[in-house]
């Protein structure tokens, strides 16, 4: 009963003694590039933080220019599109943010490649117009001779 008791009081104590003030903890300040590698010609998106998320911030760099970032769902938001003739590297993303921090990402930046055609496999999708003609041609061909043996086969049943 006695362990019941202390127990008990031990709870309440503790439920009633207040609890240390903890240090507020600030917002990590940062950028992300999405996607991080992207081909000359496509665009990215931004997200960042600042310590204050409701005023906007400034992202820059080589290929995209001075982009404002503004807020939205909680975070810096913003798109940006990477010139098609941009040469190919690695160029430093940064945020600036109103208070003076800064973050910073790499966004990859590739040259933008056009693919070749592709093998004919066939299908009749990748057949040149003077094959797709033959075959169409031999088609037709191969169901009057079929229709032909058939009326044939036909007029000798009746006469037999």
């Amino acid at each position: 009963m006695r362990l019941i008791v202390s127990t008990a009081a031990a709870v309440m104590i503790m439920a009633l003694t207040p609890l240390p003030a903890v240090a507020a903890r600030a917002a990590a300040v940062f950028v992300e590039v999405n996607p991080s590698t992207v081909p000359a010609g496509d665009e990215v998106s931004l997200r960042a933080s600042c310590d204050d998320n409701l005023k906007a911030a400034t992202v820059s760099a080589e290929p995209i220019g001075s982009v404002p970032v503004k807020p939205e769902f909680g975070f810096l938001i913003a798109t940006a599109k990477v010139p098609a003739g941009q040469r190919a590297g690695a160029y430093k993303i940064t945020l600036t943010c109103p208070d003076g921090k800064t973050a910073s990402t790499t966004l990859h930046v590739v040259a933008k490649v056009e693919p070749s055609r592709g093998p004919a496999t066939g299908g009749g999708g990748t057949a040149s117009e003077r094959t797709a003609s033959l075959l169409i041609g031999g088609g037709l061909a191969a169901m009057l001779a079929a229709a032909g043996l058939a009326v044939l086969a036909l007029r000798r049943r009746r006469l037999g």
